[in-house]
């Protein structure tokens, strides 16, 4: 702690910001850990991704200038050592779409749909060439991770039979999906990473975008579904509906197919996340992610009700336990005690 003090203050002093007043932010799932600095009426963000942690900064980097090139709301750097993991950032300010909504849910559409152009910007724009691939096969692989860690959890059985079955069933289902253009995805794209900024324009830039070192190229309506049926902010099903109504107008793509295709991705995202969140307990020890699986089941059993789904739904609903109370204590009563599967 004490050689990563003194590599913080020495990378501080050398950008200009070692005499400032620093205060933590909250942080996320990472080992990412965030501070805001104050210099007078200035303030800037220190972002500390040592690569001790397993953190690295230059997809960051990348993704930033690339969002930036665009006309996009990503923060500007300040300064960066990505030896180190430390980067110092522009502050987009505290106006979180989650924290703006929470206040008043009146302007919920005029939000959402403000990120949906954003989205619809960035579809527009050739995706980076050096980026990972969340093509079908990847997608299917992450999905297992409702089975590797949900599943496991609170059963304490690795049903090998019912994660290939799932497996099939989204590969089948995203088999059946219309054609579609691969854009970027910048996977995390939901309330709490995002910044509401209606000074800026185009309406596309009043969007601040944070979290999205792990962009790749994707399905379109993977992070549309991200932000529209959220796992932390339940958005109004009405403003969901009229998200999915604008991209597939403006883009002039068939809405029935769409749909389909939002179903499926945000059936993926959320077996994925039910994996993710029983992991984040059981193995880095952080319980408060499994009040929220019951949200993630919720939104999954919405997505399954479509009627081309249900390839998928019988599989998951045959193999994937129901997050009763009873298995929510199992998951947190094993918090952080499961190393290795």
């Amino acid at each position: 702690m004490g050689d990563r003090a003194a590599q913080i203050s020495s990378f501080l002093a050398s950008a200009g910001w070692g005499d400032a007043l620093r205060a933590p932010l909250a942080g996320d799932a990472s080992n990412r850990r965030y501070d805001r600095l104050s210099r007078g009426l200035d303030t800037a963000i220190l972002m500390d991704a040592s690569p001790d942690r397993g953190e690295d900064v230059r997809p960051f980097l990348s993704i930033a200038r690339h969002l930036s090139s665009i006309g996009l709301s990503a923060p500007e750097i300040y300064a960066k050592d990505a030896e180190t993991g430390l980067l110092l950032i522009e502050d987009l300010g505290d106006t979180l779409f989650s924290t703006v909504l929470a206040r008043d849910t009146g302007p919920e559409e005029d939000l959402y749909r403000a990120a949906t152009d954003t989205l619809i910007a960035l579809h527009a724009a050739a995706p980076p060439e050096t980026v990972p691939d969340y093509g079908p096969e990847t997608m299917v692989k992450a999905a297992g991770l409702a089975s590797d860690w949900y599943g496991f959890g609170a059963t304490d059985v690795m049903d090998a039979e019912g994660r290939a079955a799932i497996a099939t069933g989204l590969r089948v289902t995203f088999d059946a999906l219309p054609a579609w253009k691969p854009v970027l995805v910048l996977r995390d794209y939901h309330a709490e990473n995002l910044l509401w900024l209606p000074e800026r324009s185009p309406q596309s830039a009043k969007t601040g975008l944070l979290d999205f070192q792990d962009a790749g190229i994707g399905h379109p309506a993977y992070d549309l579904m991200s932000l529209v049926h959220d796992v932390r902010r339940r958005v109004a099903p009405t403003t969901r509906a009229a998200m999915i109504r604008h991209y597939a107008d403006t883009q002039g793509i068939d809405q029935y197919g769409f749909s389909r295709a939002c179903a499926a991705m945000s059936a993926q995202r959320n077996l994925r996340i039910l994996g993710v969140f029983a992991r984040l307990s059981m193995h880095f020890g952080k319980p408060r992610y499994v009040d929220l699986i019951p949200t993630v089941w919720s939104n999954l059993m919405v997505d399954l009700s479509h009627p081309a789904l249900d390839t998928l739904r019988v599989p998951v609903t045959a193999h994937l336990p129901d997050p009763t109370p009873h298995l929510l204590e199992e998951l947190k009563r094993k918090c952080g005690t499961i190393r290795h599967l």
